[in-house]
């Protein structure tokens, strides 16, 4: 489950962050370092679904402002998967949606 959650992190920060013409941002950018597998595997082997929840939520809203918000038609797809990541209870509730979320990130990348 770390890999798609970072994975989640690094489409959304790319979205936010790069511009065209600049490098491109990468797992070892400094933007990810509360982004990286480790750190989420950290909060997969306690079980924190909040915290889990809570920096998706971060980096999902600076995609969501750069996609323009829910005025547009990818933001909106945008918050209603994001609000399917954040009604999971559980990890296990969290797999479908986490890669709903990930492969709807790297489509519009």
């Amino acid at each position: 489950m770390e890999l798609p959650l970072e994975t989640v992190a690094l489409f959304a920060l790319k979205l936010a962050y790069e511009t065209e013409g600049s490098s491109p941002i990468l797992r070892d950018d400094l933007v990810m370092a509360d982004y990286e597998r480790e750190v989420f595997a950290l909060l997969v082997r306690k079980g924190d679904i909040a915290a889990i929840q809570a920096k998706l939520d971060a980096c999902l809203g600076l995609a969501m402002n750069a996609l323009g918000g829910n005025d547009k038609p990818m933001g909106r797809e945008l918050g209603r998967l994001s609000l399917d990541v954040q009604s999971a209870r559980t990890l296990e509730q969290l797999n479908a949606p986490l890669l709903t979320l990930r492969d709807y990130l790297k489509d519009i990348l």
